[in-house]
């Protein structure tokens, strides 16, 4: 027995300090090896940061009327706008730092959001401290894909608002989950399709959300229609369809943007996302949405990958229990992976659209493990005896404690 004892392998416990610096180490490398390349499209943010502060005809209000191949939202410019003081090189540096921290923000933010979803379910926080290392490790290097390598600060913004709405949304803070959502659409309109997040909130605070939420994004889009109103021609701006886009194996060979293709992403992403909280599966939204996206988008830039992968975060942590976050390496692999080992354009479309359906099934239908009876028998600090009621049932695991109780 005293053998037996000693050949048990014990896993050292992972402090807080040691799995930040980890993964900042894992960011920081990935960073030294990416920025000398970096900065593919910081050159539009740059632009629309000048012009967004510019009095005159071409910028101001008049922004998107007079440049509507520039398709960030305005909160993106504005921040983009705060590194135009500095030298070109040197703000776009700086801008690529300031991205590439917002990646560890969001990572911190998936796992207290974690631990604030189980909490009262007996989860052990180091084998959840574990889950978000481990898919962290995958996750970074597609968020220096887009924070470095492509330097798009919308999708950076977007993404990171978006994990801020998930933590305040376990939280059970209305107000604060519509204000991010806003500040997410604000940011880049593709964002429109993780709004079902609102209705993972219990129903009668819907209202509050929607309201913060609407109210915020009207207040940032408004003032550039009604100033000039060929500000739309920014929602009619196409780009050519890529020969490895998934939208060739819907039948979609249009040279460029199909005219349905945009209006069908937002469609599709709302709709998968409200399955999603129907079913009680809320930690699928932002996967769902980022799907829709890349199996309807007629361009397949690499950097379209980070909002895929941070569903799959936000899902592995808050969806699911196993210790291996399988979705995470699986998106990594598959998605990115391909585009260096599969030459063929057509089949790195099949394989597209083979993850987004494989994924959405899995995560839709897929049961989940039920830890009801395995926790019976402990004692855990619930702070309220009954379960959560969403807008269609129990969210959550009956018996466990409210998320959003402090």
């Amino acid at each position: 027995m005293e053998r037996e004892r000693q050949s048990v392998v014990r896993i050292p416990v992972l402090s807080s300090r040691t799995h930040l610096l980890l993964l900042t180490a894992w960011a920081v490398l990935w960073f030294l090896v990416v920025e000398p390349s970096g900065g593919f499209s910081w050159h539009y943010l740059r632009t629309g940061g000048e012009l967004i502060y510019n009095g005159s005809q071409d910028g101001g209000l008049n922004l998107y009327a007079r440049h509507p191949e520039l398709q960030m939202g305005p909160i993106s410019f504005l921040v983009a706008g705060l590194f135009n003081p500095f030298p070109a090189e040197v703000g776009q540096v700086l801008a690529e730092a300031f991205m590439s921290a917002l990646g560890l923000i969001v990572l911190v933010l998936a796992g207290r959001s974690a631990a604030r979803h189980f909490l009262g379910t007996g989860t052990n926080h180091q084998r959840l401290r574990r889950r978000v290392l481990i898919a962290g490790l995958a996750f970074i290097p597609m968020w220096i894909e887009v924070s470095v390598r492509f330097a798009h600060l919308d999708d950076v913004l977007a993404l990171f608002f978006t994990a801020l709405a998930v933590r305040y949304l376990t939280r059970c803070n209305a107000a604060a989950t519509g204000i991010c959502m806003a500040l997410a659409l604000d940011s880049k309109p593709t964002a429109l399709a993780f709004l079902p997040l609102l209705l993972a909130l219990p129903k009668g605070r819907w209202l509050r959300a929607g309201l913060w939420c609407a109210g915020l994004v009207a207040a940032a889009w408004l003032p550039f229609f009604v100033v000039d109103s060929h500000s739309f021609a920014a929602a009619e701006f196409t780009i050519p369809n890529n020969p490895a886009s998934a939208l060739r194996w819907l039948g979609a060979n249009d040279p460029e943007t199909p005219s349905w293709a945009r209006p069908a992403q937002a469609a599709l992403g709302l709709a998968l996302g409200a399955i999603a909280v129907w079913r009680g599966r809320w930690a699928a939204v932002v996967l769902l949405g980022a799907n829709a996206r890349i199996v309807l988008d007629p361009s397949v830039y690499t950097y379209y990958t980070a909002s895929v992968l941070l569903g799959t975060l936000i899902w592995d942590v808050c969806g699911q229990r196993r210790l291996v976050p399988l979705w995470s390496w699986l998106a990594l692999v598959v998605l990115y992976g391909s585009v260096f080992v599969v030459p063929d354009d057509s089949t790195r479309g099949l394989i597209r659209l083979a993850f987004v359906a494989v994924s959405t099934a899995y995560v839709l239908l897929a049961p989940v493990r039920d830890r009801r009876d395995r926790n019976a028998h402990r004692s855990v600090d619930r702070v309220e005896g009954e379960p959560v009621e969403g807008p269609w049932g129990p969210m959550w695991d009956p018996g466990r404690t409210r998320p959003w109780s402090h």
